[in-house]
């Protein structure tokens, strides 16, 4: 096997999961109603009723939350409850914020070692 570089460093492979979890409006509402709720957990079945989705199609996106470690669920059937993962939450928050910010403070995605990814196309 031959041995090949690694062109993305962790924290650009963590933002773009962050970021992907943020790519569907639904994902959208749904964090923004655990946010607007940030004192207790939701109940799944409480934001279907808001959304004009099936509870299955909710689920999934519930569970793409869930993979990029953005809420965090119990399952206590029949019922399953959700809740911001603060942690990840604020991790997020902070690496998107120095992703925008990236010209006042290049080093914090460590950009240097990837140029080829960010040059325009010219």
């Amino acid at each position: 096997m031959s041995h090949h570089s690694k062109y993305m460093s962790e924290d650009q492979e963590k933002l773009s999961r962050y970021a992907k979890a943020l790519s569907h409006p639904v994902r959208v509402f749904v964090l923004n109603y655990l946010a607007e709720h940030i004192d207790r957990c939701c109940y799944s079945g409480d934001m279907a009723e808001e959304l004009p989705i099936a509870r299955s199609t909710l689920s999934e996106h519930l569970k793409e939350l869930k993979k990029a470690g953005l809420i965090q669920g119990e399952i206590k059937p029949p019922f399953i409850k959700y809740c911001i993962n603060r942690q990840n939450w604020e991790e997020a928050r902070m690496m998107l914020d120095d992703f925008f910010t990236r010209d006042k403070n290049k080093d914090n995605l460590n950009l240097e070692n990837n140029t080829v990814l960010w040059k325009s196309r010219s």
